[in-house]
């Protein structure tokens, strides 16, 4: 064994002890300091490993989307013979990788594994796309998102530019032609593309929204004309300036019909035909991650048969439409951490029939930034013809408050609880029979409203999904 194969055995070693320790002593799920410690042994860590999988690397990045769609085309891999080395509990960071091919090496530093599935965080993709060469690049979508860490969504967009120019002429980059900036940077590509979007302008909320992200030109800055709007800036534009309009997509959907928190039917339109298919997935934001797992399935292979019977059988991501009882109610969890797709997830939730008591968890930590003032964009102004409790919790309760109170939503219904534990028993207690709770967090409420519900028997550890 050489001196450079025996860094890389004892950095797959050490990183494994400390992915047990860490899971023995609960200190975590074991999803990134197995990959700090591996890391630190051998620095190229990630390369020697990825390198190793027969059938190369998918990367999946992006806003929102990024656990659902991976997870996704993870199980469409899988249902297609192939073995996926994935960070499946969501550690989209450097070291998370690094965690997750060090789980599937052998002691000697073999992966095992055929192909690398990988959620990488939006401004990190620069940052491992060298490392981990990718045969495609899956781009979800670009909003505001924790503008304190990332900036605007014209620097992400930059920093996406930078990385493609790097990658392989061979990449394939799989792009959501239904976002303005997303397209922009994926027909930029000097590879292969591969467009994914929605053909029915019935499922969208018809006009851009005040909290739009783009609505210039990136090439002229004049206005976009929509056509469609699905979403946030989501739709069919054209710019009335230079002319450059949405790319036509090669994977689309028509016919869309949404369910509420019950999912989304449609039909699934591709170069290699149509399938209609229902997905357990809520929201037009779900349609845009099934499309995106849809067209990297048909890249790594997959037939469409295999792709519609996985769509069908895909449960949600921990904390993403996630179900569960709570005190013998019905309970929903939904995170929502950018005025985009917190607006989608209430549209979701104000469509429901019967009782039911909102839940909103605000917290301002690193993971979710520092900054608040994004929850002035989102529409909470869609909870004031409800007669629905609605408790308010996490390190930013009052801040929250002070917003529904600005929204029209009456105070006697808006209670304040700042510790989460305490806020779900509220929450539960609101509830009449028959009603459903719905449970709204931001990124580390959820993860510690998790932790909470894992100590009463009622999920599993977020690394065990």
């Amino acid at each position: 064994m050489t001196l450079s194969q025996l860094r890389l055995s004892v950095a797959v070693a050490l990183g494994k002890m400390a992915a047990f320790l860490s899971r023995t002593f609960r200190f975590g799920g074991g999803t990134t300091m197995p990959g700090r410690v591996a890391g630190a042994v051998e620095p190229d860590v990630v390369r020697r490993l990825a390198a190793q999988l027969p059938a190369g690397v998918v990367i999946v990045t992006g806003t929102n989307g990024k656990t659902t769609t991976s997870r996704l085309i993870s199980q469409i891999a899988q249902a297609a013979g192939l073995v996926a080395v994935h960070n499946r509990a969501g550690a989209n960071l450097s070291a998370g990788i690094a965690a997750a091919l060090v789980a599937r090496a052998s002691l000697t530093g073999t992966t095992r594994g055929d192909l690398g599935i990988f959620e990488v965080d939006e401004a990190t993709l620069p940052l491992v796309s060298g490392a981990l060469a990718p045969r495609s690049i899956v781009l979800t979508n670009l909003f505001r998102d924790q503008l304190d860490r990332y900036g605007e969504i014209d620097i992400v967009a930059a920093r996406w530019r930078t990385a493609l120019g790097s990658v392989s002429p061979q990449t394939t980059v799989i792009f959501n032609a239904d976002d303005p900036l997303v397209a922009d940077v994926g027909t930029a590509h000097r590879g292969p593309t591969i467009a994914f979007g929605i053909a029915d302008a019935s499922c969208g909320v018809g006009v851009v929204e005040h909290a739009a992200d783009a609505r210039y030109c990136y090439r002229c800055g004049s206005r976009y004309h929509y056509e469609a709007v699905f979403f946030g800036h989501m739709g069919v534009y054209q710019c009335e300036g230079c002319g450059w309009r949405r790319p036509a997509p090669q994977v689309f959907a028509t016919d869309v019909r949404m369910m509420g928190i019950r999912g989304t039917e449609f039909t699934l339109r591709t170069p290699a035909g149509a399938r209609p298919v229902r997905t357990t997935l809520p929201g037009v934001y779900n349609v845009h991650n099934v499309l995106a797992a849809a067209a990297a399935g048909l890249h790594l292979g997959a037939g469409l048969e295999i792709i519609a019977r996985e769509i069908e059988t895909f449960a949600p991501a921990f904390g993403r439409a996630e179900s569960l009882r709570l005190d013998g109610h019905d309970a929903v969890v939904l995170l929502a951490k950018n005025p985009a797709g917190f607006n989608e997830v209430l549209r979701t939730v104000m469509r429901e029939p019967g009782e039911l008591v909102v839940m909103i968890a605000i917290n301002d930590l690193t993971a979710d930034g520092r900054d608040i003032s994004w929850l002035w964009d989102v529409d909470f102004e869609m909870l004031t013809p409800a007669n629905a409790p609605v408790i308010v919790s996490g390190l930013r309760a009052e801040d929250m408050a002070l917003r529904l109170r600005y929204a029209g939503v009456q105070g006697s219904r808006v209670s304040v609880i700042g510790a989460l534990s305490a806020a779900l028993d509220a929450a539960a207690g609101a509830a009449r029979p028959g009603a459903r709770i719905f449970i709204l967090p931001t990124y580390t409420a959820m993860l510690e409203l998790r932790r909470i519900l894992q100590r009463r028997g009622l999920v599993k550890g977020f690394w065990e999904q």
